[in-house]
């Protein structure tokens, strides 16, 4: 086994500055959005599914209203993906549609803020998923690739994406094989992340801060565990350079860092929405990549891993949450450029 420095997820960062304690205008705010978010997470949880899809819609809507950067975010990101798949003749012909067709591209953008509230409802109504429940609610597309992946708890890196419903990958998981351990980016209000701590550990997932994940992931992949990666956003900069839906961008190197470093194999996995409490998913394996140093497989690997993410998101586009970010640095540079010009 190569005996490279161990990956990290903070490549670059050094020893950390003192953090000002925020100002009681701050923390008063804090708890109070905490108090609301915290309130209406337990009410959502209780709730059953047809009204909060609705309510869901709703909030979407709102959103995608009053929040015009976001939509101008998601609308150019949203674009390059339709364009792709109109290109490749991927996915469903609306999308094909919106590659061209401005109010098409526009639907989909309002869609996306629907998923987007979607997720938060489904995040507070996690502690409700169990056998039964997701029996009666999910198709699971690849079983005997799920049967292959999960037949035993070994050393496995589950990769998920910012896509459909993040945490039911990992709770099919969890059922299967026991605890995953994973990393989470820190959130602004420590009350609110106290609260996504618990309601993730509820369905099995043991979650890490991104400064400790590098050592602490590559140690349980060693004693022979499994682990999760969200890992369609580049949260760090140390990411590495893959060309995704025909562009630029950079995703985060854990994956492919500690698969070249452990040889744990690596899968890929998305589970989207299909209606008022309905799912659909699958799960696939990494191809296993060649190359004489870790550096050269790692980005084999990520190259691949690229691949299997463009096949997801195309199955759903609108439900791709990274679409509200920064994705692809040529795009925000013609954003830069234009509202400057329009400055």
């Amino acid at each position: 086994m190569s005996r490279e420095a161990p990956p990290s997820f903070t490549a670059g960062a050094g020893p950390r500055a003192p953090v000002a304690r925020p100002s009681l205008r701050r923390r008063a705010t804090d708890r109070v959005a905490a108090a609301i978010a915290i309130g209406g997470g337990e009410l959502i949880r209780r709730m059953p599914d047809a009204p909060l899809w609705w309510l869901g819609n709703v909030a979407g809507t709102i959103e995608y209203g009053v929040a015009r950067s976001r939509r101008n975010e998601a609308r150019r990101n949203l674009r390059r993906v339709v364009q792709w798949m109109a290109a490749h003749g991927v996915g469903a012909d609306n999308y094909h549609r919106a590659a061209t067709d401005a109010r098409a591209l526009e639907a989909i953008v309002r869609s996306a803020f629907r998923h987007h509230a979607h997720y938060y409802v489904e995040l507070a109504r996690a502690p409700r998923f169990d056998v039964e429940y997701l029996q009666k609610r999910l198709v699971i597309e690849t079983p005997d690739e799920v049967d292959a992946a999960l037949a035993e708890r070994k050393a496995l890196i589950l990769v998920g994406l910012h896509f459909g419903t993040i945490e039911l990958p990992g709770f099919i998981a969890m059922h299967r094989i026991g605890q995953i351990v994973a990393p989470m980016e820190s959130l602004r209000n420590e009350r609110i992340q106290a609260y996504m701590l618990r309601t993730r550990a509820v369905v099995g997932v043991r979650i890490l801060t991104i400064e400790e994940a590098g050592p602490e992931l590559l140690a349980v992949l060693r004693r022979n565990e499994p682990i999760g990666i969200v890992a369609d956003r580049d949260l760090t900069g140390g990411g590495l350079e893959v060309e995704l839906f025909g562009a630029k961008t950079k995703i985060p190197a854990g994956p492919a860092l500690l698969s070249s470093e452990t040889g744990a194999p690596v899968y890929v996995s998305g589970v989207r929405r299909t209606g008022p409490g309905r799912y659909r998913g699958n799960l696939r394996p990494l191809p296993a990549s060649g190359g004489a140093s870790r550096r050269e497989r790692s980005r084999a690997m990520a190259r691949e891993e690229a691949l299997l993410f463009e096949r997801i998101i195309s199955d759903a586009p609108e439900q791709w949450l990274a679409v509200f970010h920064p994705i692809w640095p040529d795009l925000e540079r013609a954003a830069e450029s234009s509202n400057g010009v329009a400055g």
